[in-house]
């Protein structure tokens, strides 16, 4: 049974940082691209960062780069989202992903609000 599970959102006010988490279990982690995607309500998901299998090479939305950092721990089978420098319209829930060829697998989500 494949779980993705998140943890670490909350509330932060303008200019926090949060560092979202995500343990995976029931899949060969290593071989998965592992993705950060955010929905507001009434609106699609979208990718904020992802980071590949092999070599570790990330990409991120454009209104993220600078401020967010995606990274993941193999051995731990985690993939992490630092967020610095927090705005309101990061507020969402963020979900965690994992794909390989057709598998592609979505966490519960976690919300994060930033909001003084």
């Amino acid at each position: 049974q494949v779980q993705l599970v998140e943890s670490g959102g909350g509330l932060v006010q303008p200019g926090g940082s949060l560092r979202l988490s995500c343990v995976a279990s029931g899949i060969q982690f290593g071989i998965y691209g592992m993705n950060w995607y955010r929905q507001t309500p009434g609106n699609q998901r979208e990718l904020v960062a992802g980071i590949s299998s092999r070599f570790g090479n990330t990409n991120y939305l454009d209104s993220v780069k600078g401020r967010f950092t995606i990274s993941r721990d193999n051995a731990k089978n985690t993939v992490h989202l630092q967020m610095n420098s927090l705005k309101s319209e990061d507020t969402a829930v963020y979900y965690c992903n994992a794909k390989f060829l057709d598998d592609d697998y979505w966490g519960q989500g976690t919300q994060v609000t930033v909001s003084s």
